[in-house]
C-alpha cells in the first residue's frame, strides 16, 4: 500500500479546526458577494492573493475580516457542513470544531439563533456526511475581557448540544493585561463540565505554554509547539502526556516556522510528546487535513507506523464516548495491519 493510499484509508479525527477559517474559497466569494464592503476579494484570484500572509497579525486581519462575513445564522450552519463535507471525503469520522461567539456577538446574531444553527448543522453533519460534530467556545484574546465574558456567557447560557471544550485564541502577545479575565472564565467553564482548550506556544514562548497548564487547566494545548525552547517544559508534557495539536503547515503560513522541513513535529515526537494532527484553517493555509498527514510523511519523513499512531492520538485525546473511540481505534488497526501485510 503506497503512503498516500495509507493516509486516505485512515480514519481520520481533528480536533483543530476552526469555523470561519474551514470556509472554503467558493464559500468565502459568496459570502463576500452577499455582503460587499468588507474589503474581502469577490475575485477567486484576488482571494487567493489575499490569503499570502506576511505575519502573524496580518494573517489576524484577514481572519477578522472574513468573520465579519458572517452575519446571519445560515452563515453559520452553511460553514459547519461546507467542513463536514470537505472532512467526509478524507475519511474523516468525527470533528472539534472551534468556534467563537464573540465574533457572531459583534454583528449582532443573537445567542439562541447561533446556538440552532449550530445543533441544525451537527445533526446534518452526521446524517448527511456521517461526520460527528463537536464544539469548542474560544475567546479571542486580543478583545480581552468583554469577549471573555460574552463567550462564557454564550456557552453556560445558550450552548450548542455539542459543546465540549473551552478555549483561547488570537494574538498570544496580547493575553497578559487580561490574565485574571481569562483566568476567571476558564474556571467557571470548566465547572461546568466543558474542557480546557487553549491555544498557547504558537506565535510566543513556552511561558504561554506554563500560564494554559497552570492557570488555565488546559487538558489539551493548541499549537504548543515553542515547549522545544524549554526542556523543563519538554519534561512536563512528556510525562503528563497532554496532548498537543500541531498544525504544521499553518506554522509556516503565519511565519511561526520558517520553511516546512524545519518543523519541530519530528523532534517533539521523539521526545516522546502527545501530538496530534490537525489542519487548523485548511483553505486560507491551501491545505486538508489529509494533506497535514502527507506533509508529515513527504517532507517530515514520519514513516506509516508513525502517522497510524499520529491518528490514534487524535482519537484518544479527543472528547468522543468511549464506544465512539474504540469504534475508529479499532479501524485505524485495521488499516495498519493492512499495510503491515502488503508492505515489501
Amino acid at each position: 500500500m503506497t503512503i498516500n493510499a495509507f493516509i486516505d484509508a485512515l480514519p481520520k479525527v481533528e480536533l483543530h479546526v476552526h469555523l470561519v477559517g474551514s470556509a472554503s474559497v467558493p464559500t468565502v466569494l459568496e459570502l463576500a458577494r452577499r455582503h460587499p464592503g468588507g474589503g474581502v476579494p469577490t475575485d477567486e484570484e484576488e482571494l487567493r492573493a489575499f490569503y499570502r500572509f506576511t505575519d502573524f497579525p496580518h494573517f489576524a486581519r484577514i481572519y477578522q475580516a472574513i468573520n465579519a462575513l458572517v452575519r446571519e445564522p445560515e452563515d453559520v450552519a452553511t460553514l459547519v457542513l461546507g467542513l463536514a463535507s470537505d472532512l467526509a471525503g478524507q475519511n474523516g469520522r468525527y470533528v472539534e470544531l472551534t468556534v467563537t461567539p464573540y465574533a457572531h456577538h459583534l454583528v449582532g446574531m443573537p445567542m439562541r439563533e447561533v446556538t440552532e444553527a449550530l445543533d441544525l448543522a451537527a445533526r446534518r453533519s452526521h446524517e448527511e456526511h456521517g461526520v460527528r460534530m463537536a464544539y469548542v467556545f474560544d475567546i479571542p484574546g486580543e478583545y480581552g475581557a468583554e469577549a471573555a465574558r460574552v463567550t462564557l456567557d454564550h456557552a453556560l447560557g445558550e450552548p450548542p448540544q455539542a459543546l465540549v471544550g473551552f478555549g483561547l485564541a488570537g494574538i498570544e502577545q496580547d493575553r497578559p493585561k487580561y490574565r485574571d479575565a481569562f483566568a476567571d472564565a476558564f474556571r467557571a467553564a470548566t465547572a461546568a463540565g466543558l474542557r480546557s482548550l487553549p491555544h498557547a506556544g504558537e506565535m510566543s514562548g513556552p511561558e504561554t505554554i506554563w500560564e494554559a497548564l497552570d492557570l488555565l487547566g488546559a487538558e489539551r494545548i493548541g499549537h504548543g509547539i515553542a515547549c522545544m525552547d524549554d526542556p523543563r517544559l519538554v519534561a512536563h508534557l512528556r510525562e503528563t502526556q497532554i496532548p498537543l495539536e500541531v498544525c504544521p503547515t499553518s506554522n509556516v503560513c503565519t511565519g511561526q516556522v520558517a520553511r516546512i522541513e524545519e518543523h519541530p513535529l519530528p523532534r517533539m515526537i521523539e521526545e516522546g510528546l502527545f501530538v496530534t494532527l490537525n489542519s487548523d484553517d485548511p483553505p486560507m493555509f491551501a491545505t486538508t487535513l489529509s494533506r497535514e498527514y502527507r506533509v508529515a510523511a513527504d517532507h517530515l519523513g514520519l514513516d506509516h507506523a508513525t502517522l497510524a499512531t499520529l491518528a490514534r492520538n487524535a482519537v484518544e485525546a479527543s472528547s468522543m464516548d468511549p464506544a465512539g473511540k474504540k469504534e475508529i481505534l479499532a479501524e485505524i488497526d485495521t488499516v495498519a495491519a493492512r499495510h503491515s501485510e502488503t508492505a515489501p
